[in-house]
């Protein structure tokens, strides 16, 4: 009874989300982790529903509260699957992405630059999520206030090696691949805007 209960919830929850009744999915995914945890449930299942709801709060702009989750929810990745695992790349990803969301430049770059060889290592060069950090990395060098002229150089750079992988491998109309571009097209501007010009 308690398995029925648990994954009705479970469905529940992802049912409203899907339908973008986002409050609403959120007290039932509260609920659900609470019941989840009272019972003692599998590490495993209670991480999938905190990531769950690290999804709803980004949904709700709640992005406090998606980054306090996803840095939980990638630590308990690092020590039940270590640190070669799709889980734990997934789960470095999501929480980069939110470190760059909120304006944590620093701490994104540091996470990607320790995630991105296992990533490559263990997806390839040409995976989306590989392709994924990469852009994120690029965009916490350009977008960072500090942001040196090396820097966006940097970042230019990345961004054209990713949008050229990601162009073979995905096509052009791909969304991944899209957005990567767009990600380059700000990178230029800002790396343009801050060239000194040529001197007379």
């Amino acid at each position: 009874m308690d398995w029925a209960r648990r994954f009705a919830m479970s469905l529940l929850g992802i049912g409203l989300s899907d339908a973008e009744h986002f409050e609403d999915a959120l007290s039932v995914q509260e609920a659900e982790l609470s019941m989840r945890q009272r019972l003692g449930d599998a590490e495993s299942n209670i991480l999938a529903v905190q990531g769950n709801l690290a999804v709803t709060y980004h949904k709700l702009g709640r992005l406090e509260e998606t980054l306090r989750l996803r840095r939980v929810v990638y630590s308990e990745c690092l020590k039940i699957d270590g640190e070669s695992h799709r889980n734990t790349l997934v789960a470095a990803n999501n929480y980069a992405a939110t470190l760059g969301d909120l304006q944590h430049y620093k701490e994104a770059r540091s996470l990607v630059r320790k995630n991105m060889p296992v990533a490559r290592r263990v997806l390839g060069d040409s995976h989306d999520l590989t392709l994924q950090m990469m852009a994120i990395y690029a965009a916490a060098l350009y977008r960072d206030t500090g942001a040196t002229l090396d820097d966006l150089r940097k970042a230019v750079t990345t961004l054209e090696e990713t949008e050229r992988i990601a162009r073979r491998v995905f096509g052009g109309g791909n969304p991944l691949t899209v957005e990567i571009e767009d990600e380059l097209r700000v990178a230029r501007a800002a790396l343009a805007r801050d060239t000194p010009s040529p001197s007379a």
